[in-house]
């Protein structure tokens, strides 16, 4: 397994943009599908976006599209999360997850968490 921290969250005005950031320890992090799930008080965790192992492919949730962005820097084990036009109902904390496999949206399937980063969206 990998080990993984986040960074980058705090606290914005709808509208704005943040950079997530996930590090990955391991020698073997272009192995891995990595993904962004975020939980708000009171929710269940649910699938933001997923980036495939070779960066080739990704997907988001419906309630992202076309505002994040993900990507991977392999050379720099690290995934990012893009978030632009940034609403309330966006507050929540972000987690990334890996994944030696292809790429999902179930977050059964991830057997690594980061310890998560809050972000804030005030209106």
């Amino acid at each position: 397994q990998v080990q993984l921290v986040e960074s980058g969250g705090g606290l914005v005005q709808a509208g704005d943009s943040l950079r997530l950031s996930c590090a990955a320890s391991g020698r073997t992090y272009s192995n891995y599908a990595m993904g962004w799930f975020r939980q708000a008080p009171g929710k269940e965790r649910e699938f933001v976006a997923v980036i495939a192992r070779s960066g080739g492919s990704t997907y988001y949730a419906d309630s992202v599209k076309g505002r994040f962005i993900i990507s991977r820097d392999n050379a720099k084990n690290t995934v990012y999360l893009q978030m632009n036009s940034l609403k309330p109902e966006d507050t929540a904390v972000y987690y990334c997850a890996a994944r030696m496999a292809g790429s999902t949206n179930y977050a059964s399937s991830y057997a690594s968490w980061g310890q998560g980063t809050q972000v804030t969206v005030s209106s």
